[in-house]
């Protein structure tokens, strides 16, 4: 089986919502962790999940271009750069920076920059990226630990990460659909742009938008604007139809867990639906920061309740509880100590006969994959817009990586059927 598509995404939780995007067009996804040293799984679209959106900016890039070396080894017709609907990373990039050298590796010239996400409420707008009602420096992005989003205007954003020129694409085109986008883009590449921000504020935007880039060699966005590219490799003939098929997975087993280090606020909200709900731990960072110990006392609880009735352990707080433990360790030394108690849970939770696990957050969801050993995840069905059940080979276990902000209120009960 060919590779159609190959994504490059700068973390494992956006990865497994495009694939769950492009699962839902009728396209066999796997999600390969990190970049791959040998030949890529078939499937119509191979997903590079990459813990890149925090990294330093040549590490991101370096990551990011060996992935696409992956990626065009095994024949991918079209490449997407993949990160978050909130549009998240550093005042330095990471965006920008990898955005240019994939423009620069597949000599394209231009690309462009879409987030949206209605059904999540991202929705772009003249330009300005909403959660919501809200604009992005508004809605609580602005307290992220580690990528705190001040701008909701995203060609300012670009513009200040990239050494290229960044226009606006905005609704009133967008509205006259495909194929005025189609050379509206085009004027743009041949007029010395490099990058177009692109109004959606629904789906049938992103489905035309998808449809207009049909023969770009790279799209950047979030897995909203990948919702049309299924449809292009059918028209070309290229992609048979599968229908439910492309999201079968093998039977669940084993007993059911959550475990959260996301401090978003769709994430805090379910942590506290479950409170009420199911078995729920939240551990304190900022009173036992030792993540061996913290590990020692989420599987010492767990190990009389863990069944089919899922178990949730949370290390995520508030923002005032994140910058007091920021104070005293130092960003990353607080990141660092929240990832690897996580990941030591999980492995010890597995252990002890875990084969369902939901895991919140990017970097939570970095470190538990990694700490497990999981190289690929075939992508399964949808739980919640965006976060499909995944299965892991040779381990035999269902993962869902959900996206801090991602997921309803009942999110962690849902998930298992409770």
């Amino acid at each position: 089986m060919a590779v159609l598509l190959g994504c490059i995404a700068d973390d494992f939780t956006g990865a497994t919502d495009l694939a769950n995007t492009l699962v839902k067009g009728g396209m066999t996804a796997v999600q390969v962790i990190g970049v791959p040293t040998g030949p890529l799984p078939d499937a119509d679209a191979v997903i590079i999940a990459l813990k890149s959106r925090t990294a330093p900016v040549a590490e991101a890039v370096r990551d990011s271009l060996a992935a696409c070396e992956a990626l065009l080894a095994a024949s991918a017709r079209q490449i997407f750069f993949k990160y978050c609907s909130t549009f998240d990373s550093t005042p330095a990039g990471n965006i920008g920076p990898v955005a240019d050298a994939l423009v620069r590796r597949l000599d394209c010239g231009f690309a462009l920059a879409n987030p949206a996400f209605p059904t999540n409420g991202r929705t772009v707008f003249q330009g300005h990226l909403f959660v919501g009602t809200q604009l992005l420096n508004e809605s609580g992005m602005e307290n992220h630990p580690l990528t705190p989003m001040t701008d909701a205007n995203l060609v300012r954003v670009l513009s200040r990460q990239t050494d290229g020129t960044v226009k606006l694409i905005p609704f009133q085109v967008v509205e006259q659909g495909a194929t005025v986008l189609r050379h509206t883009m085009t004027g743009l590449k041949e007029s010395g742009w490099r990058y177009a921000i692109i109004d959606a504020v629904t789906d049938q935007h992103l489905l035309a938008i998808g449809e207009a880039a049909a023969e770009h060699a790279l799209i950047t966005g979030g897995s909203g604007v990948a919702m049309g590219l299924p449809a292009n490799f059918r028209r070309q003939g290229k992609l048979p139809e599968r229908g439910a098929a492309a999201a079968a997975l093998p039977a669940m087993r084993g007993h059911a867990a959550v475990i959260a280090g996301s401090c978003s606020r769709a994430t805090l909200g379910q942590i506290g639906y479950a409170r009420d709900h199911a078995h729920t731990l939240e551990l304190s960072p900022l009173t036992t920061p030792d993540p061996a110990a913290l590990a020692a006392q989420a599987l010492d609880w767990a190990k009389d309740k863990l069944g089919d009735h899922p178990v949730v352990i949370a290390a995520s707080g508030t923002p005032e509880q994140v910058q007091a433990l920021q104070a005293k360790l130092g960003r990353d030394a607080a990141g660092a100590l929240v990832e690897q108690a996580l990941a030591e849970i999980a492995e010890g939770l597995v252990a002890r006969g875990v084969g369902r696990l939901v895991v919140a957050g990017g970097e939570t969801s970095g470190a538990v994959v990694s700490r497990l050993g999981v190289r690929a995840l075939r992508i399964g069905p949808e739980i919640d817009p965006g976060v499909p059940w995944t299965f892991a080979e040779p381990a035999g276990l269902h993962l869902a990586l959900k996206s801090g902000n991602f997921g309803a209120r009942d999110f962690f009960l849902k998930a298992f059927g409770v």
